[in-house]
């Protein structure tokens, strides 16, 4: 138990917990502005591929870093339009939809992948390096933790922090948030729900697959099968975790984070316990915590509820 604690009180743990946390958080908030508008994305797992793969291919094939990251966004945006259409447009089921998304966004990537890459050995990239904000990374425990990190890590951040701003303090995000509430009420109001659904997916999609696009382009140089490895599935119960707001999802990312850190080290520093117990144990204690907070927030009302005109 000592060494547990001694794990946790190091600058390197809390400093990994927020690079992990950071893929977690570009999900989390793409999902979270789907959501608000009323929209079940169950396609991140696979946009989230997508962008992985679209962004590690640009910048291997001459692009420089930012443009994967924006070519990342643009396919994501592309996955959400189709998303949108589908499920808003022509009213079809949020749930099959958003899994053939998934289905459709991961194998396509492997396929490309496979298709483009033939040589043996896994090709990589010089990935994004961490960021030294001069002064504040010398600060003893939290400057190597804060400020010593990927430019991407402070992009998820900003886009939290920017999305509650327009949540709650613009007139689009309230129109947005009335859209997810009721979709009756914001249309006697003149407000567009299809359109504002749609520019909430495409937007979130992009977001998510910036996500993905973080892992090729920071926290690895390579793109390999399974690489997401269940982030999507996660983010959807974050959303949950975190009842629907963007600064909580920062907490439930870092949360889920901590976790995945901590059963890294516990599962290197164990010899008495199996590898599979340490990684079944983030699963397990989000599932539980998920459960506790779950019986006590409610989600958009109008979420999963397709909207036609006219119709009550």
């Amino acid at each position: 138990m000592s060494s547990t604690f001694d794990v946790v009180l190091t600058a390197s743990f809390w400093a990994a917990t927020l690079r992990i946390s950071a893929p977690l958080l570009f999900g989390t908030i793409g999902e979270l502005i789907c959501e608000r508008a009323g929209v079940l994305n169950l396609g991140i797992e696979g946009i989230m591929t997508a962008g992985a793969l679209s962004g590690w291919l640009t910048v291997y094939y001459g692009a420089d870093l930012w443009t994967g990251v924006g070519v990342a966004a643009l396919v994501g945006a592309a996955f959400g339009l189709l998303h949108g259409v589908l499920t808003v447009s022509l009213g079809l089921s949020q749930h099959v939809t958003g899994i053939g998304i998934s289905l459709l966004g991961t194998s396509l990537s492997y396929f490309s992948f496979r298709l483009l890459i033939t040589s043996t050995a896994t090709p990589t990239i010089k990935p994004f390096s961490a960021v030294r904000v001069p002064f504040l990374a010398d600060l003893p425990i939290i400057g190597p933790v804060l400020f010593e990190q990927s430019p991407l890590l402070y992009l998820a951040l900003a886009l939290a922090i920017t999305v509650a701003y327009v949540l709650y303090r613009t007139p689009f995000g309230l129109a947005l948030r009335m859209v997810g509430e009721n979709a009756m009420a914001a249309d006697a109001q003149g407000v567009s729900v299809t359109g504002v659904r749609i520019a909430a997916v495409i937007v979130g999609s992009a977001i998510m697959a910036i996500g993905g696009a973080f892992l090729t382009l920071s926290a690895f140089n390579a793109f390999f099968v399974n690489l997401v490895n269940g982030r999507g599935w996660i983010c959807v119960a974050l959303v949950v975790f975190s009842s629907w707001n963007p600064i909580r999802a920062i907490l439930a990312s870092v949360f889920f984070a901590a976790l995945e850190a901590l059963q890294i080290r516990l599962q290197q520093g164990s010899g008495v316990l199996p590898y599979q117990f340490f990684l079944m144990l983030p699963y397990l204690v989000s599932i539980i915590a998920l459960i506790a907070v779950a019986r006590r927030v409610a989600g958009p009302q109008s979420l999963m509820v397709p909207f036609r005109r006219g119709e009550r």
